[in-house]
Order: C-alpha cells, then sequence, then structure tokens
C-alpha cells in the first residue's frame, strides 16, 4: 500500500475480528479515531490524517466487510453496534485507557453514535453528513415507518443494476449504473471522466467491499407494501434500516459528548430530498405505483438530525454547526481546508 508520508499501516487482532487501520502521529498523543462510511475504508481519511495538529494520535480502521479487515458478518438487527463493538475492541487491542475523539461520515455517524449511547464515553463527536437519526429510508418526517414491516429500506434499495456493476468489478464508464459514474459525483462531486489521483485512490478503496448479504448490501425481504421489500436481518443496508437503527436516544444522554455537525449543501445522498430514497424515486417517476406522499413521502433526513441536535442542546449538549456551501456528501474531500480548520478548531476547545 503506497501511503503519504508519515501514515502507517498496521492489522491487529482485537476479540472480536481481525482489523487493519492507517495511523499517524504519536502513539501518545490524543486519539482520534476516523470511522468511514459505506462503501469506503479508512484510507478515505488519509489526506487529512497528517495535516491534524502533531499533539494527536489518530486512527482511521477499515470497519468489518471493508477494506482490508476481516470479511466478518453483520447482524442487522444490531443496527450499526456491531460497528460500535467493533470500535471498543479496537481501543481494547491498542490499549487505549482515555476517551477518544470520534470522527464518523455517514454510515459512520450513526456508528459512533451508538458508541456513546451503550455507555462508552468519548471526548467528543464529529458527523460528517451522517445518517438520519431515525435510520435510512421508509420513515416519516416523526421517524416512524411508513409500514409495519419497514417497507421501503433496507438491502433492497440499492439499484440492483448498480449492485451487478459493482459485483463484477466494472472499473469502466461505460453504464450511468457503473461505479465510477455513481460514487464519484455522489461522494464528493468528481467528474468520473477525468478522475485525479486521489478519486482513483478512493474508488480503488470502494471497490474493495465484500459484496454478499453479510456484508452489502445484506439480505432482502419481499413486501406486500410498496415499494416492494423490506429489510432482512443481515448485512449493512438492513442494519441503516429504520426498524433497527436509531441514534435520537443520543439526546438522552446524562453525560453529553461535545458534537460538531459537518453537512454539506448539495449532499444527495443524506438529504430531505434524497436520491437514495424510494419515495424522491417514485416521485420523480423512476420507481412504478408509488402511493403518493401521504402514504410514503420523502424523509426529511437533515431535517431531522437538526431537530435531535437542537433537542440534544436544549437538553444541555454541545453542539457546533458546520454547513458548508458547495459542498456534496463528503465535505472532507471537497472542502477539506475548510472542514480542516473548522475541525481543528473545535478539538482546541475540548
Amino acid at each position: 500500500m503506497d501511503l503519504l508520508p508519515g501514515v502507517r499501516s498496521a492489522t491487529v487482532t482485537t476479540s472480536r475480528l481481525h482489523m487493519h487501520y492507517l495511523e499517524s502521529g504519536p502513539s501518545d498523543g490524543e486519539l482520534v479515531v476516523l470511522v468511514h462510511g459505506n462503501l469506503s475504508t479508512g484510507r478515505f481519511y488519509e489526506h487529512v490524517m497528517t495535516e491534524l495538529p502533531s499533539r494527536y494520535r489518530v486512527i482511521a480502521p477499515d470497519m468489518r466487510g471493508f477494506g482490508q479487515t476481516e470479511h466478518a458478518p453483520l447482524d442487522a438487527t444490531r443496527g450499526l453496534s456491531d460497528w460500535a463493538d467493533d470500535l471498543v475492541a479496537l481501543l481494547d487491542a491498542l490499549g487505549v485507557d482515555h476517551p477518544p475523539h470520534l470522527v464518523g461520515w455517514s454510515t459512520g455517524g450513526g456508528a459512533i453514535a451508538r458508541f456513546v449511547i451503550e455507555g462508552h464515553t468519548a471526548a467528543s463527536l464529529t458527523l460528517i453528513d451522517p445518517v438520519a437519526p431515525y435510520g435510512f429510508g421508509g420513515a416519516n418526517p416523526d421517524g416512524t415507518p411508513w409500514y409495519d414491516d419497514y417497507a421501503g429500506s433496507g438491502a433492497g434499495m440499492v439499484n440492483p443494476t448498480f449492485l451487478e456493476h459493482l459485483a463484477a468489478g466494472d472499473r469502466s464508464t461505460d453504464s450511468p449504473f457503473s461505479p465510477r459514474n455513481v460514487m464519484a459525483p455522489t461522494f464528493w462531486g468528481g467528474d468520473p471522466l477525468a478522475p485525479s489521483e486521489q478519486s482513483t485512490t478512493l474508488f480503488e478503496e470502494s471497490m474493495t467491499t465484500w459484496i454478499d448479504e453479510n456484508n452489502f448490501p445484506g439480505d432482502v425481504e419481499s413486501s406486500t407494501n410498496w415499494p416492494g421489500y423490506a429489510p432482512g436481518t443481515r448485512g449493512i443496508l438492513n442494519a441503516l434500516s429504520p426498524k433497527y437503527l436509531h441514534w435520537n436516544e443520543i439526546v438522552e444522554l446524562e453525560n453529553k459528548p461535545p458534537i460538531m455537525w459537518t453537512h454539506g449543501a448539495l449532499d444527495a445522498v443524506v438529504s430531505d430530498n434524497s436520491t437514495w430514497d424510494a419515495a424522491v424515486l417514485g416521485a420523480a417517476g423512476l420507481v412504478a405505483d408509488w402511493p403518493g406522499p401521504d402514504v410514503c413521502p420523502a424523509q426529511p433526513m437533515v431535517t431531522q438530525i437538526r431537530t435531535v441536535l437542537d433537542e440534544y442542546e436544549t437538553r444541555g449538549g454541545t453542539v457546533v454547526h458546520n454547513w458548508i456551501d458547495g459542498a456534496h456528501h463528503l465535505p472532507i474531500i471537497g472542502a477539506k481546508d475548510e472542514w480542516l480548520t473548522a475541525f481543528t478548531a473545535f478539538l482546541a476547545q475540548r
């Protein structure tokens, strides 16, 4: 692995699985743990790791089923608690005895929220375009499901043609559903026809995703409700379903870590009008027989995040808002300098 200067690669056997991670900074430094999202690896953070002040030890793990970490099945019925428990086991294996600063992008944001909800201490939380506090898909504005079986969420939401190209390792731009055409524009606004060196590296990291019913996307249950699928019990997209994932309980914590919430204004994934939301696709005529907004409204994901974090503040927590105009789903790529300035200032105040 050809890493940037100052970034090291290592693998450790924890009590749960073999985990690969990147590291920078002094081994006795104040710990910052960077948790990636779906279809990605710890290397998505590589370019920011050595730009943090030298007082920090920075670790970016590959989570289970991604990158070079073990291909271990994910129990979707626990939401993202498998990922949270994997973080606990990693910290134990590394001998960490003080609360870390946790950063989570997208799916990783939900995982670090579950980390503290389940009773583990963090010095701070930084949420970067996190999955909504009521999960992803099939949810009403108040977080309740459209249907009792949570139809409209889970592994069935992935476009089957995209999945076919991903599983085949398609690196071309021949199809609009090829991974290269889907991920770069969606994640950081890159041009798949003119990829940068960094974009190429990140794309190759995405292609390490373990495609399996136990990981991505997970198993699919059929449903008599629109749009015809409901969450199964295995894999990451089912773990993101409102049936299993909630982090709105964060407002109930007695000891509330300070939070910084970064969000890209152009994010099309975690959005009040997400292009990955079946209701949005149905309203656009891209999924047939949409029953309309009275039955299946679009999930206002950003509004849900803002509402929960406002309540967090009302109940005594601290939240720093970092809204970045012009950034997509991955602001640390498209607006790296702006994000680093805000994040470094946030850490300095802790």
